[in-house]
C-alpha cells in the first residue's frame, strides 16, 4: 500500500532552513523528479478512500497539489479547479489570505458557486494555514467539501481542520529530523 511513496519519503535528503528540517521530495517540491508510477499509485488509493461518485470538482492549490489532482482528475473525467497565486479579476473570484509556517499571501479561487461539491487534494499539509483558509473561504461561498486529502503530512496543522468539522485524509504521516524522514502512520492502517 503507497509503496512507492513511502520508498520515497523515506529516502528524501533533509536540508536545515533555520532550526527547520526540510524534506525535499518529488510530490511537495517536484525534485528530483515526479515519477509519474507514484503519482498513479497515489491516484489510485484515493479513489479507494473516497466516494468520488459525490463530487462535481477536483480542486487543489497551486503548485504542487496539481500532479496528484490531475492524475485524478484523468482517471475520473471530474473537472479540475486551481486555486491560484495570482488574480484574474474574474466575476466571482475569491480572494483569501493564507499564512504558512514559511510562507504567506493571497490565494484567488474561481470558478467555484454554492452547491459546488468538491474534493480538495493537497501536497503536504504541517501548518496547516492554507488549508484552513481555503476551507473557510469555501464554506462562506456555499461550497461542499465532500473530502479533503493530503498525500504526505507533518505536524499538528491538522487538528484545525477537525475544528473546522473538516476531517483530512493524510495519506502517509512523518516525522523529519537531521536523521532523515520517518514514516509515523499510513491511512487505513490506523
Amino acid at each position: 500500500m503507497l509503496e512507492k511513496l513511502k520508498t520515497s519519503l523515506i529516502n528524501s535528503p533533509v536540508i536545515k532552513r533555520g532550526e527547520y528540517n526540510y524534506f525535499i521530495h518529488p510530490i511537495s517540491d517536484g525534485v528530483p523528479s515526479i515519477d509519474p508510477h507514484m503519482v498513479e499509485e497515489i491516484a489510485e488509493y484515493i479513489l479507494q478512500i473516497t466516494d468520488i461518485k459525490k463530487v462535481d470538482t477536483i480542486l487543489t492549490i497551486e503548485a504542487m497539489g496539481i500532479p496528484v489532482a490531475n492524475a485524478l482528475s484523468l482517471k475520473t473525467g471530474i473537472p479540475l479547479t486551481i486555486v491560484r497565486k495570482r488574480p484574474y479579476f474574474l466575476e466571482g473570484e475569491v480572494e483569501l489570505s493564507q499564512r504558512t509556517g514559511y510562507s504567506k499571501g493571497a490565494l484567488y479561487i474561481n470558478g467555484l458557486k454554492k452547491g459546488d461539491r468538491v474534493i480538495i487534494v493537497d501536497d503536504v499539509i504541517s501548518t496547516g494555514g492554507t488549508l484552513i483558509a481555503l476551507v473557510k473561504a469555501l464554506k462562506t461561498i456555499g461550497v461542499e467539501i465532500q473530502d479533503v486529502i493530503s498525500v504526505i503530512g507533518r505536524g499538528t496543522g491538522y487538528l484545525q481542520l477537525k475544528e473546522l468539522g473538516v476531517e483530512p485524509k493524510i495519506l502517509v504521516t512523518i516525522d523529519v529530523s537531521e536523521k532523515g524522514v520517518e514514516i509515523k502512520n499510513v491511512f487505513g492502517n490506523e
